[in-house]
């Protein structure tokens, strides 16, 4: 077994050789590729297995998280080594942060927070929201362990406890792909109800919806189209690793 492959116990346990110094959000392709995609894994256990993955590489479960996060973010900045997640979102997470104007930045759907941690990196004061309470607990733990403030906050996209026009821009980068369909709609209100200034939502094109990555629709450039033009604001659709709608006030 190489350093990158991961197997499946009889136990029902992950197996696998990643090194703390090669733990970093590759653990998610290398998890989709060896496990999922075989049909060794469900979908729906793709977190634990994340988890326990990360938390076999150190004796402490803060020691292997801040390696996690560390390891993640050099590669994110690096590009990522070829054909790896980070590689994969190292591009889009640079144009959202190009894209952010202002002080004021939200992340609506944060996941883990690496983007609102580069948000943070480059001035911004970041809040980052995120509907799973243990994600944004992590998260909350990391940034000042990383020395990048970030304010992580639970909550959901659509209705987000934030004040109106509290953020210049708001961010979501690869979320709309997880809603359901209509919701994407009201993601963007409550978009829309947070940003004085800009609205950022960037969706990977797929032909069918990755299931391995929780994924259930997909979007193409007409779809970004009529999602901006329901605004009724000024809007530009652009192709760049996927797809990006920007609205601006």
């Amino acid at each position: 077994m190489s350093l990158t492959t991961l197997t499946l116990g009889a136990d029902g346990r992950v197996r696998h050789r990643v090194p703390p110094d090669r733990l970093s959000n590759d653990l998610a392709g290398w998890i989709a590729r060896d496990l999922v995609a075989p049909g060794l894994l469900r979908p729906n256990a793709f977190e634990q297995a994340f988890v326990s993955v990360v938390l076999s590489t150190a004796w402490r479960p803060v020691v292997a998280w801040e390696s996690f996060y560390r390891n993640t973010l050099t590669a994110l900045a690096a590009g990522g080594d070829p054909g790896g997640t980070n590689a994969g979102m190292a591009p889009v997470q640079q144009r959202a942060t190009e894209l952010a104007v202002g002080p004021d930045v939200v992340e609506l759907g944060c996941c883990f927070g690496f983007l609102a941690l580069q948000l943070a990196a480059a001035g911004h004061r970041v809040t980052a929201v995120d509907i799973a309470p243990g994600t944004v607990r992590l998260l909350a733990a990391m940034a000042p362990l990383l020395g990048l403030p970030v304010h992580a906050v639970a909550g959901d996209a659509t209705a987000a406890p934030l004040a109106d026009r509290c953020a210049d821009t708001v961010l979501a980068v690869h979320l709309l792909e997880h809603l359901p369909a209509g919701v994407d709609v009201l993601v963007l209100a409550e978009m829309l109800r947070l940003a004085r200034r800009r609205v950022v939502v960037a969706v990977p094109y797929e032909d069918v919806p990755d299931v391995a990555w929780g994924h259930v629709r997909t979007f193409d450039a007409a779809a970004l189209h009529r999602l901006g033009a329901s605004t009724g604001h000024r809007y530009r659709v652009a192709d760049h690793h996927g797809g990006w709608l920007v609205i601006d006030r």
